[in-house]
């Protein structure tokens, strides 16, 4: 009997410039906003959540930590069920039930019910980054994939900065519970305009009889395995994990460090120092384009010594050198992130959902388990204790990236 054939000869790229591209990319940049920004809108506050809840520092970074565990474990399904599915209706849906989930954190009564109002976000957004990087991956021609990922990686930027400091002016202003439900309706709206904007996928889907392998355990056991023996991917996969881990960590607890002498800087003000995201969104598309035309080894390479170098300013005691630091740590790790993301998708042949699966779970485990972690050096040797952390982390991500160039020299 005839195979059924699993991908058409009238499958075409979206070319950069052109109408579909522009819509592809504004969507994206609007699906990593309300990722972010409905994710990390607790960073800021996590002080005030440790005031109100009677909590440590560690204790409180749960807020944030339960959703990125939570995503990470989400994304490792959501980025396989992608596969010869409706991406579009996927992360819409997922965007919409996020945001109500982000609503019933902030009127949650307790501690306990906060925590599982953020999980179920966790979960559902999953559905989101993976199969992001996947649609990319499937719809832009190789030409552009760099300045595509770059674009959406900068939405996630520009969320992450949004929902920081508008979390932070909005607290002081009329407490955390409003500021998160404000946050929360931003990202309903960011779904809404995401789900008009984003044209279908031109993607052949298999149709049901020849899609139906794909649905057993045994198919993603398959994928998952084989990008794991792909050279290069699996150092990318333990890169995600050692940058997230320290990006998280130094802004998770830097509000702690400078609401307190010599700095007693107020909320709104802390929250502030969440614009240095902008650096991240003049950086993840810059550093895309260097990649498609230098090499994503050398770039990578220089973003992870970038972020060891910001990581080491932060140490001065003036406030200007922290946030010089700050900025230079969160200039790197963009470029790094969106370097490494596009490499996945150029890295896997096939199966590109399970592979941004794979690299994203490692990511987001960095972001909930090492963002934790530091807690505990911050509690035990304040400060210069989470750094020498950090540069432990950044140490290995930097051999990791000199392997790279030598696997991938792509």
């Amino acid at each position: 009997m005839q195979q059924p054939s699993l991908a058409p000869a009238t499958r075409t790229w979206v070319e950069s410039g052109s109408p579909a591209y522009r819509r592809i990319s504004l969507a994206l940049f609007l699906a990593g906003f309300a990722t972010f920004s409905l994710l990390y809108c607790v960073q800021p506050v996590l002080p005030e959540l440790a005031q109100h809840f009677g909590l440590g520092a560690a204790g409180s970074s749960f807020a944030l930590s339960v959703s990125t565990g939570c995503l990470a474990a989400a994304i490792f399904i959501a980025g396989a069920l992608s596969e010869g599915r409706d991406k579009r209706r996927l992360m819409f849906a997922s965007m919409a039930l996020a945001a109500l989930c982000n609503l019933g954190a902030a009127l949650a009564p307790t501690w306990g019910m906060l925590l599982l109002a953020r999980a179920l976000e966790g979960v559902l957004l999953g559905g989101v980054p993976a199969v992001a990087m996947a649609y990319l991956s499937d719809e832009i021609h190789p030409r552009g994939l760099g300045f595509s990922m770059g674009l959406y990686v900068g939405g996630t930027a520009f969320g992450g900065m949004a929902g920081r400091v508008g979390m932070s002016a909005l607290a002081d202003q009329f407490g955390w519970r409003v500021a998160m439900g404000t946050i929360s309706v931003l990202g309903l709206l960011a779904a809404v305009g995401f789900v008009l904007l984003l044209p279908r996928g031109q993607r052949a889907v298999p149709t049901t009889t020849a899609r139906a392998p794909s649905l057993g355990l045994a198919y993603h056991m398959r994928a998952w395995r084989t990008h794991l023996h792909t050279p290069g991917l699996l150092p990318l996969f333990l890169s995600g994990f050692a940058l997230m881990g320290v990006f998280v960590s130094l802004f998770n607890y830097v509000g702690f460090r400078l609401a307190t002498v010599p700095y007693g800087l107020s909320q709104t003000q802390i929250g502030l120092i969440f614009c240095v995201y902008l650096f991240g969104i003049v950086a993840s598309p810059a550093a895309g384009a260097l990649a498609d035309r230098w090499g994503r080894g050398p770039v990578l390479v220089g973003g992870v010594v970038l972020m060891s170098a910001g990581v080491v300013l932060t140490l001065a005691a003036p406030l200007w050198t922290v946030i010089a630091g700050i900025a230079v740590l969160t200039f790197g790790f963009f470029v790094a992130h969106a370097v490494a993301s596009g490499w996945v998708g150029q890295l896997a042949l096939q199966s590109k959902g399970h592979a941004s699966s794979l690299y994203l779970l490692a990511y987001y485990l960095g972001s909930s388990v090492l963002g934790s972690a530091g807690g505990w050096f911050w509690e035990h040797g304040r400060w210069p204790t989470l750094v020498a952390f950090s540069l432990v982390l950044l140490m290995g991500a930097l051999a990791l990236a000199l392997r790279l160039r030598r696997l991938a020299p792509i």
